[in-house]
């Protein structure tokens, strides 16, 4: 392959770019932290003021996580056209587009895009999906168990008891609270934690694919999938397939 036969195309713009380097960090810091609280007392962690700031501290990531994923989920509809979710949600003829691909990596010639191939797609739709979910499961979560925005003071005046100040209560302890109504809010708050442990389980495997097939498409198809998310470009060997879509 000369260089002569290789074309530039400017494709992710910086906000695209900043985003997905954010959700990777927060991502990453988001399971660290999660797993910790997971094997708290397996590493010798037993005291209620030290998991409280575990807690904080994941929330506080969260926080940052979702702030970012709300500035992409409005930025789908406003960024080029590369980020838009037009580009990314399968629609109309998707399958026969999935089906071209799928054959030009079996035929040994893979096809090129500038965006997202195919089962890039596809994985875009189902991380965002879980994504989605972690934010809303996590925030409930924060809201229940230490009160924090954006649901918490709604929480805390749910089990405060009778003449007592909502604002007054502390995490984990029951000073103040009215145990019928602690006992109810623990029913509906466990489903939420059970959504976001097994989801975050999912996220994981689905990110640990995703990366493998970055790496796959890296090598069999070129393009500089992972420069581009730093450079904003990527450089094909071919013509792309969706150059004109």
């Amino acid at each position: 392959m000369t260089e002569a036969m290789l074309k530039r195309y400017k494709v992710w713009d910086a906000p695209t770019r900043l985003f997905h380097w954010v959700n990777f960090t927060t991502v990453l810091l988001l399971i660290l932290v999660g797993l910790l609280m997971i094997y708290k007392k397996d590493i010798g962690i037993t005291s209620l003021e030290a998991k409280i700031a575990i807690k904080e501290i994941h929330i506080l990531i969260g926080y940052i996580f979702t702030l970012n994923l709300l500035i992409r989920l409005v930025w789908g509809f406003v960024g080029n056209r590369f980020a838009r979710w037009s580009r990314i949600v399968p629609g109309k003829g998707f399958g026969a587009v999935l089906s071209g691909y799928i054959a030009s990596i079996r035929s040994g010639n893979p096809q090129q895009f500038l965006g997202h191939n195919p089962l890039g797609r596809l994985a875009v739709v189902a991380l965002m999906l879980m994504l989605m979910t972690q934010a809303v499961t996590g925030l409930v979560r924060a809201g229940t168990d230490v009160y924090y925005p954006p649901f918490g003071a709604m929480f805390a005046a749910q089990v405060a008891a009778d003449g007592v100040n909502p604002a007054s209560l502390k995490p984990y302890d029951k000073t103040g609270v009215d145990a019928a109504k602690l006992k109810a809010l623990g029913a509906f708050k466990g489903p939420f934690g059970e959504v976001h442990l097994y989801t975050a389980y999912a996220l994981i495997l689905l990110i640990l694919l995703h990366i493998a097939a970055v790496v796959r498409a890296e090598i069999s198809e070129g393009g500089g999938m992972v420069s581009a998310m730093f450079s904003g470009s990527k450089t094909l060997s071919k013509q792309p397939e969706d150059l004109d879509d």
